[in-house]
């Protein structure tokens, strides 16, 4: 039988039923929305975790859909089969009874303040041309209307737009007799976006306004649903909105419906025949903790199983980490004192850190303090909460990086960082030293470097291939090659000078957990250059000295051993 497709993307429910697309049943979140009966409820998530399908999903549930001619569409079967379906009449009875306003603000990343708004405007604008159909009725006044057709046409002034929302809910609860369901996903988007363009107060202005208006003393209001990654501090743009009730990464409720839980994983493998996958979809993509509920993130895993379904011997990915720029990370770092960076190199050994709690965040404090940014990095996927306490009154969290996908983020943007310190950095004393042949100085420079360096060990080699690699990279004169195939094996770093006259140099590199090994593992590293022929190409290309290193390192520090080779032989 043929599989169903999986959504790579979409983030249209109607079109993910339409399509027949395969869909992880998240319905009941409508039940426990009732149940709950929240006036305005804020759901924080990473990015990613299906946000925007889910209130695609509430939006058809609820709305009382009209076409451009004003005639009713009926959405029910787009939830036949649906677990919504078996919770009761109490809660299928309110199924296409409410009008309902959709804005997702996430395309509002523009580099200045007056194209960014004018994209929130044109949001706004589209939401009006939907309901265009409220213009036909006698329930409007005329004044109404006139105000209704100039923020749909986008007018030029900029006042109208304060409460635009606002003032929808009520054409809608006027035309339909009931009050108004307002669905805003992605809010922070164009905050995050104008903080790093540099137009942060006025876009919070912007904001604020149209959510004042329309949360805070709207009599229009059946609920109103808002999601993000960050909450945003009530002074910030929820002023005043005491009706405000938060639900975030560290939230119980509703956890189960933004990412996938064990249960449906397994369904998921199953179907599509994947089940010895599994090993790898929890060690990369597992991990995540809302609440007491354990996570997969969803985007990861639907691209991990498109990418095996094409390709049957694909490997994981970090899917995640390509969907945006991770510039939080890499700023964590290059500000990073002696205590974030021993913090974070607990992080790469898999270990955790505490930090007390503080949920309101607004991005102009993010740097203000090493806890604010560490809280940022939670709440935004970066990192997972694993327990929560208490002293006094303060909450503290114990925080650890989620699975392999997020932990590959941190290891590239580390050494990203490193690479960019070598470009600037004075490396002469070192290179002077490792070209002369100079073990004991080159040792002492290079044990210096591994001291103030960011290090994850655990991969063993890698790490110290890398740390190498940019030590030399600004090496004037020579070609430098890594893991080149040459003799009866592949040495790790060989320096080719472009002028023979220059000496060669080959670095053989090991690492061991037993400091106590370190002297005995140089002398293999240095044997193993002789035993296969290393340096046999560098001498028929007419190098005639050649300075052989074994270096083996050990967390922190290192141990170098050398041999010169003239051509007649070691010396």
């Amino acid at each position: 039988m043929e599989k169903r497709n999986l959504p790579i993307g979409i983030e249209f429910y109607k079109k993910i039923i339409e399509e027949d697309y395969y869909y992880v049943d998240k319905t009941l979140m409508i039940k426990e929305l009732l149940d709950k009966k929240n006036y305005v409820s804020l759901f924080t998530r990473p990015r990613r975790f299906g946000k925007t399908l889910a209130l695609d999903m509430i939006k058809t549930f609820f709305e009382k859909e009209w076409d451009e001619n004003g005639r009713e569409i009926s959405n029910g079967h787009y939830f036949k089969g649906m677990k919504i379906m078996s919770a009761g009449e109490k809660y299928t009875s309110h199924m296409g009874q409410y009008p309902v306003i959709f804005l997702s603000l996430k395309s509002a990343k523009q580099p200045d303040m007056d194209t960014a708004a004018w994209m929130l405007k044109k949001q706004i604008a589209n939401e009006y041309m939907r309901h265009r159909y409220v213009l036909a009725s006698d329930k409007l006044l005329e004044s109404e209307k006139e105000l209704y057709k100039k923020i749909m046409s986008l007018s030029d002034e900029n006042k109208i737009y304060a409460d635009a929302i606002a003032f929808l809910s009520g054409c809608l609860a006027k035309y339909h007799g009931e009050k108004t369901i307002i669905l805003i996903d992605e809010y922070d988007v164009p905050l995050e976006n104008a903080y790093f363009s540099g137009f942060y107060k006025e876009m919070t202005v912007f904001i604020r306004s149209l959510m004042e208006s329309s949360l805070k003393t709207n009599e229009n209001l059946k609920f109103a649903i808002i999601t993000g990654c960050l909450r945003i501090s009530k002074e910030s743009i929820f002023t005043g909105l005491n009706n405000l009730n938060v639900i975030s990464v560290m939230s119980d409720s509703f956890a189960e419906y933004f990412g996938f839980m064990q249960s449906e994983v397994l369904e998921l493998l199953s179907y599509y025949e994947l089940e010895n996958r599994m090993g790898e979809v929890r060690e990369w993509y597992d991990g995540y903790l809302f609440g007491k509920t354990e996570v997969y993130n969803p985007w990861s895993v639907i691209c991990y199983l498109n990418s095996i379904i094409t390709d049957k011997i694909a490997y994981p990915r970090p899917y995640w980490a390509n969907t945006s720029s991770n510039s939080i990370i890499k700023e964590l770092i290059e500000g990073a004192g002696d205590t974030v960076k021993a913090e974070l190199e607990d992080l790469m050994f898999w270990k955790t850190i505490s930090k007390p709690v503080y949920e309101d965040i607004t991005y102009e404090n993010i740097h203000s303090t090493p806890d604010n940014l560490w809280n940022f990095l939670l709440l935004t996927g970066y990192l997972k909460m694993t327990n929560i306490y208490f002293d006094g009154a303060q909450a503290y969290v114990t925080m650890a990086i989620p699975n392999r996908e997020v932990r590959y983020i941190y290891e590239t943007s580390i050494m990203e960082w490193f690479r960019q310190c070598a470009v600037t950095a004075d490396f002469s004393d070192i290179y002077l030293a490792m070209l002369n042949g100079n073990a004991v100085d080159f040792e002492t420079y290079m044990k210096d470097c591994l001291k103030r360096c960011i290090s994850f060990y655990d991969e063993k080699e890698t790490f110290y291939h890398g740390f190498v690699m940019g030590i030399i990279g600004n090496l004037k004169g020579y070609r430098i090659l890594s893991n080149r195939e040459t003799g009866n094996g592949r040495a790790d770093i060989i320096l080719k000078p472009l002028d023979d006259r220059n000496p060669a140099v080959i670095f053989e590199l090991k690492y061991t957990k037993d400091s106590a090994k370190m002297e005995a593992e140089c002398d293999n590293a240095l044997r193993q250059i002789e035993e296969r022929g290393y340096m046999d190409e560098l001498l028929e290309d007419g190098c005639s000295n050649v300075v052989k290193y074994g270096i083996c390192f050990c967390k922190k520090n290192c141990r170098i051993r050398c041999r010169k080779e003239n051509g007649h032989g070691s010396i």
